[in-house]
C-alpha cells in the first residue's frame, strides 16, 4: 500500500523519498534538539539517509507509512516549506490499529497549528480511510511537552512501560502511551475542527 498525500488548507504531508535529504532543515542546527528523545543518533547527513532508508524498508514491507510535513506557502510564486516528518509504525491492517510516531517539527513554527492539522490528517486517513480501530502514540518520559500535546489532542493515557528503551546515551526511557480509539474519534475530530476552524476552512475535512 502505498503512502499517500494528504492535503489540508495549510499543511501537505507528502511521501517520505531519498531526494528530501536535500532539505536543510533536516538537519539544521535549531533542529537537533528535536531529535534527542529519538532511539535513533541523527547528527550526521549519513545518519538521516540511514534513518530515512530503514522507514522506506518498512514502508516497503507495508507497516508504515512516513511523510514529510509541509507548511504550504499563502503566497503565491513563494516555495512551500518542509518543516518536519511523522509516520505511522506498526500498521496493522488484520488487527486494524497504527502507531503514529516519529513526529517532529522545526521550533520556529511551533504553536502555529500545524501539529494539529497534521495529526487530522493522519487521523482522518486512519480512521475513515483505512476503517482502523485504534491510533497509538508514545513519548520519552521526560518528552513533558509531547505527552501535553497528546492529551490536548485527545488521546487517552494508557500507561507507561518502564525501562521500555537503552536510549544511544545509556540512559534508560520509559514510554509513555496514549490511544484514540475508534469509539473516540468523533470526539477527538470535532475538538481538532474546532480548535482549527476560524473560517470554516476544515469543514470538508
Amino acid at each position: 500500500m502505498p503512502t499517500p498525500t494528504l492535503e489540508g488548507p495549510r499543511v501537505r504531508l507528502e511521501p517520505l523519498t531519498l531526494a528530501h535529504l536535500l532539505e536543510p532543515v533536516l538537519l539544521a542546527p535549531e533542529v537537533a534538539h528535536t531529535w534527542r528523545h529519538f532511539r535513533d543518533v541523527l547528527k550526521t547527513p549519513a545518519d538521516l539517509r540511514t534513518w530515512v532508508q530503514n522507514a522506506l524498508k518498512l514502508e516497503a514491507a507495508g507497516t508504515g507509512m512516513p511523510w514529510v510535513t509541509i507548511l504550504k506557502s499563502p503566497t503565491a510564486g513563494t516555495p512551500d516549506k518542509v518543516v518536519g516528518t511523522t509516520r505511522y509504525i506498526d500498521l496493522d491492517l488484520n488487527n486494524r490499529t497504527v502507531e503514529i510516531g516519529n513526529t517532529w517539527l522545526a521550533p520556529v513554527i511551533h504553536g502555529a497549528n500545524v501539529n494539529p492539522e497534521a495529526k487530522l490528517l493522519q487521523l482522518t486517513y486512519a480512521f475513515e480511510t483505512l476503517k482502523l480501530r485504534r491510533v497509538a502514540l508514545k513519548t520519552h518520559h521526560e518528552n513533558l511537552q509531547s505527552q501535553a500535546a497528546m492529551r490536548k489532542l485527545g488521546a487517552q493515557y494508557e500507561g507507561t512501560f518502564r525501562n521500555h528503551m537503552i536510549m544511544p546515551d545509556g540512559s534508560t526511557r520509559h514510554s509513555v502511551w496514549f490511544s484514540i480509539t475508534q469509539e473516540d474519534w468523533p470526539q477527538v475530530q470535532q475538538g481538532l475542527k474546532s480548535r482549527l476552524d476560524i473560517d470554516g476552512s476544515l469543514a470538508s475535512l
